[in-house]
C-alpha cells in the first residue's frame, strides 16, 4: 500500500525524521540516529496509522476518508459501509489487514528505541509509540471500532507513561500487546499468516535484543530541556498542520 506509505510518510514520517536530525546534531544522541532516516520514518508511520486506524467512524462523520482504497476495496464498493452491521465480518476483516500492515513498523521501532542512549529523548520517543501498540491491540478485530472511537484507558495510559522507561520495559510492554494480538487472530482472517508472521518476527526481535550502556550526558540540563521543548512543540505543531492541510485536501478530493 504504498500511497498510504506515502501521505503517512509527508504527515508523520518527515516529523519522525525533523526530530530524529535534532536529536543528533544537538548532541543529545548519536550521528547515526539522525541519519538513518528509515528508522524514523518508521516511527512516524507507526503512529500516524494507528491514529488512521483507531479514527475510521470519527473521520467517517466529519465526511473524511482516509483507510487506504487498495485496502478496504478489496472487502466493500464504499468504505462507508463498514458501519452498517451486516458488514461487520467484512469490516473487521479490513482492520485486520490494516492493523498487520501496521503492525510491520513494529520492529523498526524497536531497532531505533535501542539506539537512544539519553533517557529524555528515551520518554519522549517511547512513550509514543507503547500507547500505539497497545491502541492496535485494543482495536485488533474489535467491532466498536465500527461503533465509536476505541481508546485506552486512563490508567492504562498513565502506567504505559511511568513504565515506558527503558528498553527492558518497552520489550516486555511490546511482548504483552505483542501476545494479546496473537490470541485475537481468527482462524478464518484472511490476513491471519501474514499477522502471525509479522507477530512472531517481533517476539523473535525482542528475545534477541542486547542492552546498550547509557551515555553521560555532555550537555548541560538547561540546553537539554530546551532542545526537547523544541522537539515536542515541533512534533506538535508539524503533526497539526499536516494534518489538516491532508484533512483540507481530502474533502476537497472528496
Amino acid at each position: 500500500m504504498q500511497e498510504w506509505d506515502k501521505y503517512c510518510h509527508y504527515v508523520a514520517g518527515l516529523v519522525g525524521i525533523g526530530l530524529s536530525r535534532l536529536f543528533s546534531a544537538s548532541q543529545l544522541e548519536d550521528p547515526e540516529v539522525g541519519r538513518d532516516t528509515e528508522l524514523a520514518n518508521s516511527m512516524g508511520l507507526f503512529l500516524q496509522k494507528t491514529n488512521i486506524i483507531r479514527d475510521y467512524l470519527e473521520d467517517q462523520k466529519e465526511g473524511r476518508e482516509f483507510w487506504p482504497r487498495e485496502a478496504w476495496s478489496q472487502f466493500t464498493a464504499r468504505l462507508c459501509d463498514f458501519a452498517q452491521p451486516q458488514q461487520l465480518d467484512s469490516a473487521l476483516c479490513c482492520l485486520n489487514l490494516l492493523v498487520t500492515d501496521a503492525l510491520r513498523h513494529v520492529p523498526d521501532v524497536l531497532t531505533y528505541l535501542s539506539r537512544l542512549r539519553n533517557q529524555s529523548v528515551f520518554n519522549f520517543c517511547a512513550i509514543p509509540q507503547v500507547m500505539a501498540i497497545a491502541t492496535l491491540s485494543a482495536c485488533y478485530n474489535n467491532p466498536l471500532v465500527f461503533q465509536g472511537v476505541v481508546k485506552i484507558r486512563k490508567g492504562q495510559a498513565v502506567t504505559l507513561m511511568m513504565e515506558a522507561t527503558n528498553m527492558v520495559a518497552v520489550c516486555a510492554i511490546i511482548s504483552q500487546y505483542n501476545q494479546e494480538i496473537v490470541q485475537k487472530v481468527s482462524p478464518t482472517d484472511p490476513s491471519r499468516e501474514k499477522t502471525l508472521k509479522i507477530l512472531a518476527l517481533i517476539h523473535k526481535q525482542i528475545l534477541s535484543w542486547e542492552p546498550l550502556p547509557p551515555r553521560t550526558a555532555r550537555l548541560s540540563p538547561v540546553y537539554l530541556s530546551a532542545a526537547l521543548l523544541l522537539a515536542a512543540l515541533s512534533w506538535r505543531y508539524l503533526s497539526t498542520a499536516t494534518g489538516q492541510s491532508a484533512n483540507v485536501n481530502d474533502v476537497q478530493g472528496h
